[in-house]
């Protein structure tokens, strides 16, 4: 058998011996014939075998000089092959590949030489030169699919940064760099480096030692290169500057990111000579909660330092508002991030006050408990609420305080309700600050139109003489025209909202008026200044009232001329 093993062997491996006459032109013999290519190394197979035979019986037997010649002709063959395999697959070897069909058979050449390993007998040139055979087929691998990783993060545009140049960038340019490291390193990870690693799982199966080596020299300088950006930017100087709402935002797109393939970084990086890669993977993720944390906290401290004395003029939206609340509405979309973030360091708050002031929705659906969360949401907008507070205080004309604060609050319940903050604050949330509002609108009313509905007589009064009604229709006209002038400047922005404070202005206002008009206007009519007395007829109060903020003030030099200028207006509309 082992004499028939070895002419059976000497055929088979000479045919592809460059130095034999029998030698095949065919470049490569597992491109040609998968069948002779197995053929091949079930020969190498078998004269392992017949070696270890012969060295049991005669180790100087030539039997056995020729048995070490084929094996090393055999292995020298397989590694050309084995070259060959990965230097002409480059772009197309991957774990798809790497399948039971594969033409690299992970079961057969090598574990040749591995099953030696231990066998302190057999200690002939052949079996060395087999050895040598390998660990030369095993640094042809490392060396390939190394500089195919490499170049694979290179097309996906991850490049080695200078910590001296990153520290110099502009959050600008660094924001377009946090983008497109995003996309890179979800490919990065479980297309190149996750491909990577089942390849070479598959390729070393007889030997996780090897496989575990194999894979730290092809891997660890490219995914310590990988997570090499999101370091720079947990480590980078975050100084204030008009960048830095934005850059809360890329932070944690950058942890969400990693977070989400922290799962295929464990399993990829998993054995011990890799321990450095998750190490910074795990450090960047602390730092970047850190900052993002150090974000919350100077943002508020933003909105309590806040002393610009700026106001709308015609108690319109604050820019303030609109930046701060878009910048929390933004925030909510982030809740599985802040979720986490929030419930392992909580911001210090005033708790019975938050208590009192704020209760937290239960979201069933909710994989994430965002409690931490909601409550920081809630209080932060406090915070900016009393800070629209102060701001009222700083107009002159109380009444257009009002409206400023009905306007600004109005914009935050507008923002809540039509955003992903309607399910974070709950409506109880909702509820309360629609029903402050409606308390802003009622106080606006008494402040701006106090003075026009006590012109006209109290329902319990006696009848009035023509001279006392005269006098009430002139104070009524002049009160009236006083707050028309003054209110007509102030800009209610909300058209529902608009809406609805004029028709209830009306349904105080109209009716009363009305009921006085009809009442005494035939007692008035021998006046001969009849048209100065009764500027107004109760269906046109309406009309006046439609004009109101819409922020078109009505200039005029003095009372008399406002009054005069409400009168014109008046004549036109009747």
């Amino acid at each position: 058998m082992m004499e028939e093993a070895l002419e059976s062997a000497e055929t088979i491996i000479k045919k592809w011996d460059p130095n034999s006459q029998s030698y095949t032109k065919i470049i490569s013999m597992f491109r040609n014939s998968r069948k002779e290519a197995k053929e091949f190394i079930r020969c190498i197979r078998d004269l392992r075998r017949a070696m270890h035979f012969l060295v049991s019986q005669d180790s100087k037997s030539d039997k056995l000089v020729l048995a070490q010649n084929l094996m090393q002709i055999g292995m020298s063959t397989l590694e050309k092959e084995f070259f060959q395999i990965l230097s002409s697959n480059r772009d197309h070897l991957d774990p798809d590949s790497a399948s039971g069909q594969s033409t690299i058979s992970s079961n057969s050449e090598f574990e040749v030489v591995m099953e030696n390993d231990d066998d302190d007998d057999v200690e002939d040139a052949a079996l060395k030169k087999a050895g040598e055979s390998i660990s030369q087929c095993i640094k042809s691998y490392k060396l390939i699919r190394k500089s195919i990783v490499d170049e694979g993060l290179h097309l996906l545009g991850i490049e080695k940064v200078k910590t001296s140049q990153f520290q110099k960038m502009d959050w600008g340019v660094l924001e377009h760099m946090i983008k497109n490291w995003i996309k890179a390193a979800k490919i990065g990870v479980t297309t190149l480096f996750r491909g990577e690693k089942l390849l070479c799982d598959h390729v070393f199966s007889a030997s996780i030692t090897i496989g575990q080596s194999s894979f730290n020299q092809i891997a660890k300088e490219a995914g310590l290169n990988l997570f090499m950006l999101p370091e720079l930017v947990a480590n980078k100087e975050k100084k204030q500057h008009h960048h830095e709402r934005i850059l809360i935002f890329k932070l944690m797109d950058l942890y969400a990111a990693i977070s989400d393939l922290w799962p295929d970084i464990e399993m990829i990086f998993s054995f011990d000579s890799l321990a450095s890669v998750k190490t910074i993977v795990l450090s960047t993720l602390k730092k970047l909660k850190d900052s993002i944390h150090t974000c919350l906290r100077e943002f508020e401290v933003t909105i309590h330092k806040d002393s610009s004395k700026e106001l709308t003029p015609q108690g319109g939206v604050h820019k303030l508002t609109r930046t701060t609340m878009s910048f929390i509405s933004s925030l909510s979309e982030y809740s599985r991030v802040l979720s986490e973030i929030l419930a392992e360091n909580p911001l210090k708050r005033n708790t019975r006050l938050l208590e009192y002031y704020f209760t937290a929705p239960i979201l069933e659906d909710e994989h994430v408990n965002n409690h931490a969360f909601s409550v920081y949401l809630a209080s932060l907008i406090l915070v900016f609420l009393c800070k629209l507070d102060t701001k009222a205080e700083s107009y002159k004309d109380v009444s257009l305080s009002y409206i400023f604060l009905v306007n600004n609050l109005q914009f935050v319940v507008v923002t809540v309700r039509s955003t992903r903050l309607k399910s974070l604050l709950g409506d109880d949330w909702l509820t309360k600050h629609e029903a402050k509002l409606r308390s802003y609108a009622a106080k606006y009313e008494i402040a701006a139109w106090t003075n026009v509905f006590a012109s006209l007589p109290a329902k319990t009064s006696t009848k009035l003489s023509p001279e006392e009604a005269a006098t009430c229709f002139k104070r009524f006209h002049a009160s009236f025209a006083g707050a028309y002038m003054k209110q007509s400047s102030c800009d209610i922005e909300d058209a529902k909202l608009r809406d609805e404070l004029k028709v209830s202005i009306a349904r105080k206002l109209v009716p009363e008026y009305r009921k006085f008009y009809e009442k005494y206007l035939l007692m008035l009519r021998q006046d001969r200044n009849i048209e100065m007395l009764v500027s107004f007829k109760p269906d046109n109060l309406e009309n006046y009232l439609s004009d109101l903020f819409h922020g078109t003030a009505i200039i005029s030099g003095s009372s008399h001329s406002a009054s005069s200028s409400c009168c014109s207006i008046g004549c036109v509309k009747n």
